[in-house]
């Protein structure tokens, strides 16, 4: 897979030495870093130079499409997942224990924490940011002597530090949204404990080996604040005790989950490392389980669980943790590199994978989605796939992680639509209808806001709401499918420089902004097809950063939640399931289909647009404002195998004697049944 395409420049505004008089527009792969930023924490030496720094909670508010996802997580199940699951249940609860104890604390609250209290800050919410308060307050209130906090979950004499890594990060938000002064001290105690800890006993439980990364990227995020010498000390002693993620070849494990998160602690120490072969270890990490597993639409990968031999159909799926897992790889990622690259494949992830896990109501969750789904059921579906249970079910109680763990994936898209630079200007790197307040230049606070539809529009506007007459750079990112943007810029005086540049690159402008300054940044899309070899030769249809699927009439048919949840989900007793059903998900129209395509497969498609949703939710089958005229003919033995799955994907090109018909395809996000990877026919 291609990470890097560079080309030319066509069209360049003034150069100067400085920017205060006339605009100063460039092309970059990187933005500076021989500076580091005056204004936010970004890395600090001997640590590798930020690429970008990501803004402190609450500078972001989103619009649009981002801010209904929100909107629909506060009034869904992670609103009200407290008074749903068990192991949110304030009664007997370890987290909210000052000595660690009680009937259950693990990695439910702090993996649910994670995502309410950002989406708290993100909307303002005064009632959720108490919520996420109390539970602040028991974490802070448990540091024992020792600097040890939270529940002590023992495994084989020792304690299990996973849960900790998790609380970590909500610690970080909250510092970030509040400037508590009680945080930096308790992360400083807790981190000394885990320096004194015998290192025979330190990591060895199976998730807290896979995933230690994050517990050195909270280590650096520190250090960053204290330059305390000896976090760098702890960030060594836990890249060494980790799992190696350094293998050529291999990954210590393919367990779906462990390797979105985990793929890049490589990446992570090489901040401290300075060796190039560790930033290179995450990129091949990456391309190895796609290489293996992820000849698929969408941007994930087939594993199910955990990924087997011979089990790499578009029928397998990702767990929704590993999706949200994966974008928050991609989010850390781009900072660490400044690749764009990180950031397409972030977009590729929400636009065309994580939507359709969920009900449009964000009320419940699947387990597994694949980019290949014709039955959203409660069957057991194993060994066709690798869980046992009903891992296809839309259900609200189930399970003990996605349904915890889903709720970050949203809050953390919206907090990364912007980045600070290292040269105190700002980064939009994933557009969206926003608007965000930042120091800029010397100090300056700005406030731009970001207009459009994306990825339903190739037009971003970004105007200049506060300014005072600043001089900062502005950086817009080019995508790698986009063959030439262009970015105008107009002045309040009625000036206009205009900038042109190729995919995967940034346009850097640099002027003296004043409120009222406009940035139009034009992103034209076009028709693709990928072909996927290692499957049959099927292939997928894109248009600009979206992926398209078939259109599947869906049967919905509610179920009762208790009867159809996993083994492992547990549910207070005051949950009331009538009023969070479960839904099952049937096919009412026929799905095996395969696409006839012309010598040049892009024309053999038409783009049908319609009016933006009202309600701002463009990704259900009925309100997507984006469709595409097809032609194909259906395949009549490709159906569904003895595991009540979609069978393999025929060997293209397939021939049938069925008819051509016209087949409408709409993106995949929007699709909780779909065939996204399609068989050509004759």
């Amino acid at each position: 897979m291609k990470y890097r395409l560079t080309i030319s420049v066509w069209g360049i505004c003034v150069l100067l030495a400085g920017c205060d008089a006339k605009t100063q527009c460039e092309v970059v792969d990187r933005p500076e870093t021989g500076k580091r930023s005056t204004l936010y924490t970004g890395n600090r030496a001997p640590l590798v130079s930020s690429q970008f720094v990501k803004l402190p909670a609450g500078s972001i508010r989103p619009d649009g499409w981002v801010k209904k996802m929100l909107e629909l997580q506060r009034d869904g199940l992670c609103g009200h997942l407290g008074e749903i699951s068990a192991w949110l249940d304030k009664k007997n609860n370890a987290w909210l224990s000052r000595d660690g104890k009680g009937s259950h604390g693990w990695e439910e609250v702090p993996y649910w924490l994670k995502g309410y209290g950002d989406l708290a800050y993100l909307l303002g919410d005064e009632a959720m940011i108490r919520e996420t308060q109390t539970w602040i307050e028991a974490v802070l209130n448990s540091q024992r002597e020792d600097g040890y906090f939270g529940p002590w979950v023992e495994k084989k004499g020792r304690p299990d530090l996973w849960g900790n890594m998790i609380m970590l990060w909500c610690l970080q938000s909250y510092y970030e949204y509040t400037d508590d002064p009680r945080v930096i001290p308790f992360m400083t105690r807790y981190f000394r404990w885990q320096m004194q800890f015998d290192e025979s006993l330190f990591l060895k439980d199976y998730w807290e080996n896979s995933r230690a990364g994050d517990n050195l990227y909270s280590v650096y995020w520190l250090y960053n604040l204290t330059g305390d010498a000896f976090l760098l000390d702890l960030g060594e002693k836990i890249h060494r005790n980790t799992a190696d993620w350094m293998q050529r070849d291999n990954l210590p494990n393919w367990h779906n989950v462990n390797i979105a998160q985990s793929f890049r602690e490589p990446a992570t120490y090489y901040l401290q490392s300075h060796d190039s072969l560790h930033l290179q270890a995450s990129y091949n990490n990456f391309h190895l389980v796609r290489r293996l597993y992820g000849q698929v639409p969408g941007g994930m990968f087939g594993a199910d669980e955990n990924a087997r031999q011979g089990y790499h159909d578009p029928r397998q799926g990702v767990e929704t943790c590993g999706m949200v897992e994966q974008m928050a790889s991609d989010e850390i990622l781009l900072r660490i590199t400044g690749d764009p690259f990180w950031a397409d494949h972030c977009e590729t992830v929400a636009f065309n994978t994580y939507p359709a896990s969920m009900m449009p109501d964000l009320r419940a969750l699947r387990y597994l989605t694949s980019p290949n789904m014709v039955a959203s059921d409660d069957k057991n579906h194993h060994p066709g796939i690798d869980n046992r249970g009903a891992m296809l079910m839309m259900n609200p109680f189930s399970s003990r992680c996605c349904q915890h763990n889903h709720t970050q994936g949203w809050p953390y898209y919206a907090e990364n639509l912007w980045q600070a630079t290292p040269d105190n200007g700002l980064l939009a790197a994933l557009y969206a209808g926003s608007t965000v307040s930042a120091r800029v230049g010397k100090g300056e606070t700005v406030r731009l806001e970001q207009t459009t539809h994306y990825p339903f529009d190739e037009t971003v506007r970004i105007t200049v709401r506060e300014s005072g007459g600043t001089v900062f750079p502005l950086y817009l990112r080019v995508p790698a499918w986009c063959r030439e943007a262009t970015a105008t810029v107009t002045g309040v005086r009625g000036e206009t420089t205009t900038v042109r540049a190729g995919a995967s690159r940034y346009i850097r402008i640099c002027r003296r902004w004043s409120a009222g300054d406009v940035v139009e940044l034009s992103l034209p899309m076009h028709l693709s097809v990928d072909t996927w070899p290692q499957n049959g030769h099927s292939v997928s249809v894109n248009y600009g950063p979206l992926t398209f699927s078939l259109r599947i009439a869906e049967n919905y048919i509610r179920k009762n939640t208790l009867e159809t949840v996993l083994w492992d989900s547990g549910w207070q007793e005051t949950a009331d399931p009538s009023q969070w059903p479960s839904q099952e998900i049937q096919p009412a129209s026929p799905w095996n289909y395969g696409l006839l395509l012309a010598a040049a497969p892009e024309t053999s498609f038409e783009l049908v647009r319609k009016d933006w949703p009202i309600d701002d939710m463009p990704f259900t089958a009925a309100s997507v404002p984006w469709t595409l005229k097809a032609k194909g003919a259906r395949i009549p033995e490709w159906t569904i195998d003895e595991h009540g799955l979609c069978a393999f994907v025929p060997q293209s090109p397939v021939t049938t004697a069925e008819p051509v018909e016209d087949l409408t395809l709409l993106p995949m996000g929007a699709a909780r049944l779909r065939i996204s990877a399609f068989p050509t026919v004759k």
